[in-house]
């Protein structure tokens, strides 16, 4: 009984610590911020800092924020993070999907405010140098119509912007596209090639410079399965498409929101839901990335 009760408490220690900085390695997966990021709450998308001390994410239901849905963050204090806060950038409409670019520069997300193009919009948030947050810029026309855009995911150079929409061309609702820089905005977006099907695919992350691609796929997004898939470039287009091995990835779960985690390149974090450790409904888990075996050839120039 003794040594039940010890493994058990050195378990959850573990979970309760597990951070960007905290975790040296990880055998498949575990919980991200057990009690302050992973709670009771329905927390999804999660995107840390490139020095490791800050995490942001999105929440649906946590007390405390504008309204709606909206994102938070935490900062890294003696390897744990802690004190979670609501940004002030939130608004009364719903804000969701932050992610950190890799230059410290932006948090990019996306909301339905007023006075955007229409539905869901893409923006972003100039990180200033007391490492608050400059007034949220809509990104324009040319990567928001007037249908849903999701899960804005600039390149680790800035020069493209991958992104979900049911608009520009989508085959079927919504569908992963790739907008390029042009010195002033993000425009044309194009289909990321060999992704896209009648069903949805949304919440993207680039892996190995590209050169492979994990999404999530869904029937229908509002009421069915969400799925991660991963599909490695041939050079032109992205094939050899197959769920993830991530053993709580299943058919009949909802595993979506990969974002790679710059501070450590060869980890996802992830939502969903493991069977343990379990915080709430959806919680954030960092994962190692999965193998790449792609070429180039798949992103704009």
């Amino acid at each position: 009984m003794k040594t039940m009760k010890r493994r058990f408490a050195i378990a959850a220690l573990a979970c309760s610590l597990l951070s960007a900085a905290a975790v040296a390695q990880l055998a498949e997966f575990g919980i991200e911020g057990m009690g302050v990021v992973s709670t009771r709450d329905t927390e999804v998308r999660a995107s840390v800092s490139a020095d490791g001390q800050r995490i942001v994410w999105g929440s649906t239901n946590r007390t405390g924020g504008a309204g709606g849905w909206d994102l938070w963050q935490a900062r890294l204090q003696d390897k744990r993070w802690s004190d979670p806060q609501p940004l002030p950038i939130n608004s009364a409409a719903n804000d969701f999907d932050p992610l950190l670019s890799a230059d410290g520069e932006w948090l990019y997300f996306f909301s339905n405010r007023e006075g955007g193009q229409g539905g869901d919009d893409l923006y972003r948030a100039a990180i200033l140098a007391d490492g608050s947050f400059g007034a949220p810029e809509n990104l324009g026309p040319g990567v928001n119509g007037t249908g849903d855009e999701w899960a804005p995911t600039p390149s680790a150079d800035g020069r493209q912007l991958l992104f979900a929409s049911d608009g520009f061309g989508s085959v079927g609702g919504h569908d992963l596209f790739v907008a390029r820089w042009n010195g002033k905005a993000f425009v044309d977006p194009q289909p990321v090639p060999g992704v896209n099907s009648r069903i949805d695919e949304f919440d993207a992350a680039w892996i190995d410079g590209g050169r492979a691609i994990v999404f999530a796929r869904s029937g229908d997004v509002e009421s069915k399965p969400i799925q991660l898939q991963v599909a490695h470039c041939d050079g032109r287009a992205y094939t050899d498409i197959a769920p993830w091995t991530l053993s709580f990835n299943t058919a009949d779960g909802s595993t979506l929101g990969p974002v790679q985690d710059v501070s450590r390149p060869n980890e996802l974090l992830v939502t969903g839901s493991a069977p343990s450790p379990k915080a709430g409904k959806l919680d954030i888990y960092r994962a190692l990335a999965p193998t790449s075996h792609g070429k180039p050839g798949c992103l704009p120039l």
